[in-house]
């Protein structure tokens, strides 16, 4: 295996689908013990649990809601997760959500539900697990999965984009605040991705032709994509790699413009 993590634990929030399942089943091919956190222990969970024991190490499932009050939530999840496995070295901070809604019709409720599961819990958990980790001289590591919305505007997506704007902050200020004691902290920025949440993709294919057009790989690619560059951050293979936001995208970002389909070309020109 390219990247060892054979004797460490993970503990990956909103680890039972999408990304963070992709996330955990790398993890676990690469050796890695994984705690996975979710809402629910429902037939997403127990597929990724199982996808995760059949590579020969232990899997455990925490359950608890991060949209409540974040100091009880987070302590709630740190005690089950610690307490499942106590020697817990990796945290990545997935779990999140994406509310799609107009700039002028957001509502308060919705917009504190968002920066309450993007942002506030991944920092707090955090902080819980780097004072363990200070205190028992443990080198962590810390992946958040942020977004190419963090650096790329979207009119109806003001919430999220300013939430996974604030992950990227994080990950470079938790940089400087743990790299002192040896902790690393990273993160991971997907863009379009096949998950529960882009499920319209497989009905709407004039949307799925248009995100294709404007990547220049083509793809939108399972959610198996992000778990070689999670497990890459997470290695010591990237031991000198501190603060960074991996946009793993097909390019997406960095396309200011994308070529014209054929039948348009001639009549734009």
């Amino acid at each position: 295996m390219p990247f060892d993590l054979t004797g460490s634990t993970t503990l990956i929030t909103g680890g039972t689908q999408g990304v963070g399942a992709a996330i955990a089943t790398a993890i676990a091919g690469s050796g890695g013990n994984v705690v996975l956190h979710g809402l629910h222990d429902d037939d997403a969970a127990q597929t990724t649990l199982a996808a995760c024991r059949e590579k020969g190490v232990t899997a455990d499932l925490v359950l608890g809601d991060l949209a409540g009050p974040t100091e009880a939530c987070v302590g709630r999840l740190f005690t089950a997760a610690t307490t499942a496995h106590p020697q817990i070295d990796r945290l990545v901070n997935n779990a999140g959500t994406f509310i799609d809604v107009p700039f002028l019709e957001m509502d308060f409720e919705r917009y504190q539900r968002t920066m309450q599961l993007n942002v506030a819990a991944g920092f707090f958990l955090t902080q819980a697990f780097a004072r363990r980790w200070v205190e028992q001289k443990t080198r962590g590591r810390v992946l958040f999965t942020g977004s190419i919305n963090g650096q790329l505007a979207e009119p109806d997506h003001v919430a999220y984009d300013s939430s996974k704007g604030a992950v990227l902050a994080m990950v470079k200020s938790m940089c400087v605040a743990l790299a002192p004691y040896g902790i690393r902290v990273n993160g991971m920025a997907p863009g379009l991705v096949k998950t529960p949440l882009t499920g319209i993709l497989e009905s709407d294919q004039d949307l799925d032709a248009w995100m294709r057009l404007h990547t220049p790989n083509g793809r939108v690619p399972e959610a198996s994509a992000c778990g070689g560059a999670a497990v890459f951050l997470l290695s010591d293979e990237a031991e000198h790699v501190h603060g960074q936001m991996l946009l793993v995208d097909g390019g997406m970002s960095i396309w200011q413009q994308p070529d014209l389909p054929s039948s348009l070309r001639g009549k734009l020109s």
